[in-house]
């Protein structure tokens, strides 16, 4: 028994405005970050340069994301009998590794800095604080509401910035009328620091995914659940649950009949189990029936090995 989801159209039509949303938010992030670069060394600012790579690294992790989105989108062939989805997949885990070193690396250049801080050019942190203000924004508002978990960490990772040049910005008003240079080494380890313990956690969560972990455990207890209630059914074994690329997810389950079927009962059977998995719209679907006291290959297979 062996079924496919039916929402194939509005798949591709979500992942072409996944790439739009995509290439725009990279070349937003790509000339910006040239931008804070130079500004960067004009202010003599920890915190803006932190924040220019920062940036840096969200530009090629969103230009690696997009690429990999297009290429997941080609239709599945015999070497790879899934799709490249997956590919979207590894970009959100390359793009975690990505932003974890250039934190890290901020972090070090960052600290020293507490023990000999330098006033920063107060006036220009504050225009590229309203720069930085309105191009994360804007950023962030093309990918809100994304599906995909590339669009969701890239998302929070543009409202971060976002974030972070309102603190920017507020620190660069103080430092106006006060002189605390000292505020500019904390504001980028405050700011990395936030940032590390997300993209940590976003990047975990790509790892479990590669480890085919389940994506959601809840789901899987609701369809160990959903599928014993089936009038027939005694038992089930050997259900596993794991995504593709964090939204489609696939489902592989034995079902133990009660009785032995014919013809015309397997097929009410099948209507029935795809009746009740409907409402899960799992992408890929594998159900074995077995009959009473037929012997499991799977069950013979892993105790041979």
């Amino acid at each position: 028994m062996h079924s496919h989801s039916h929402h194939h159209h509005a798949h591709i039509h979500h992942d072409n405005g996944t790439q739009g949303r995509m290439a725009i938010a990279f070349f937003l992030n790509l000339g910006f970050a040239i931008i804070e670069f130079i500004g960067g060394l004009l202010t003599n600012s920890t915190a803006i340069m932190a924040d220019a790579v920062h940036d840096l690294g969200d530009a090629l992790s969103i230009g690696l994301a997009w690429v990999m989105g297009g290429l997941s989108q080609k239709p599945v062939s015999t070497h790879f009998s899934y799709g490249l989805k997956r590919l979207s997949l590894l970009s959100a885990l390359i793009n975690g590794l990505v932003l974890i070193g250039g934190t890290a690396w901020v972090l070090s250049e960052s600290l020293p800095r507490l023990l000999d801080p330098q006033m920063p050019h107060t006036a220009g942190m504050f225009a590229l604080a309203l720069l930085g203000i309105a191009v994360n924004g804007y950023g962030a508002y093309k990918l809100h509401g994304g599906k995909t978990l590339n669009e969701k960490v890239l998302n929070w990772h543009l409202l971060e910035d976002m974030l972070g040049w309102i603190a920017v910005l507020i620190v660069s008003v103080v430092m106006m009328f006060v002189e605390l240079p000292i505020l500019d080494p904390i504001l980028a380890i405050t700011f990395s620091l936030f940032i590390l313990f997300n993209v940590v956690r976003h990047t975990w969560t790509s790892i479990g995914l590669f480890l085919q972990k389940s994506p959601d455990p809840a789901m899987q207890q609701q369809l160990q659940t959903t599928l014993l209630a089936i009038p027939g059914i005694s038992a089930l074994h050997h259900l596993h649950l794991w995504s593709l690329d964090g939204e489609q997810h696939v489902l592989t389950v034995h079902l133990v009949s009660d009785r032995v079927l014919d013809a015309n009962a397997y097929q009410a059977l099948k209507a029935e189990v795809n009746a009740r998995l409907e409402p899960y719209r799992l992408a890929h679907t594998t159900i074995e029936v077995e009959l009473p006291d037929e012997a499991c290959r799977d069950e013979h297979y892993l105790n041979q090995h």
